[in-house]
Formats: C-alpha cells, sequence, structure tokens
C-alpha cells in the first residue's frame, strides 16, 4: 500500500471503514472469521460484507489456499484466522 493511501485510511474513523470476507461455503476457518468480524465491526461501527470465491473466478485464482482472507478498505489484512485485536486495530478503533 502506498503512504499516501495508508495515511488517508488511518484519517478514517471506524464506522467509514470496509471490511471484506472472501471465503467459501462450507468453510469451518470462514465461519470462524466471520463471527469475528461481525461482533468486531458491531464494536466499532465498521461496515462488512462478504464475498464467495466460487463465484468469482478472479477472487478464487487470487486467493483459493489463503481462504478465508480478510480485506480492510480493499487491502489484506489477513489470512485463515482472524485476531479480533488486530482487527480492531487496523479500523483506528483500539
Amino acid at each position: 500500500m502506498s503512504p499516501l493511501l495508508r495515511r488517508a485510511n488511518a484519517k478514517k474513523k471506524p464506522g467509514e471503514r470496509v471490511v471484506t470476507l472472501i471465503g467459501k461455503p462450507g468453510c469451518h476457518l470462514c465461519d470462524d472469521a466471520r463471527t469475528v468480524i461481525e461482533q468486531v465491526c458491531i464494536d466499532t461501527g465498521a461496515s462488512w460484507e462478504e464475498k464467495d470465491i466460487t463465484q468469482d473466478e478472479a477472487l478464487h485464482r487470487a486467493y483459493w489456499e489463503q481462504i478465508p482472507v480478510v480485506l480492510v478498505d480493499g487491502e489484506q489484512h489477513t489470512f485463515w484466522r482472524v485476531d479480533a485485536g488486530r482487527l480492531r486495530r487496523a479500523l483506528g478503533a483500539a
């Protein structure tokens, strides 16, 4: 991420941030990630969305070995396991 974009994102309030969960149906790690993301977003006011790699070939090619993948404002934050504290800090809420 460029320094300018990083600075712009750092100035955003948690409620202006978007968390994206990239996963697939039947993935137990995705279920775990969803639970953490939902709670952190409720607590911080951030919005979140979910994308299914089985419905998007580009996402499948990019992330199939890493799911679940979590993006914050379109930039990869983590994969496989989601740490609630780290996600809160990324959202500027910790």
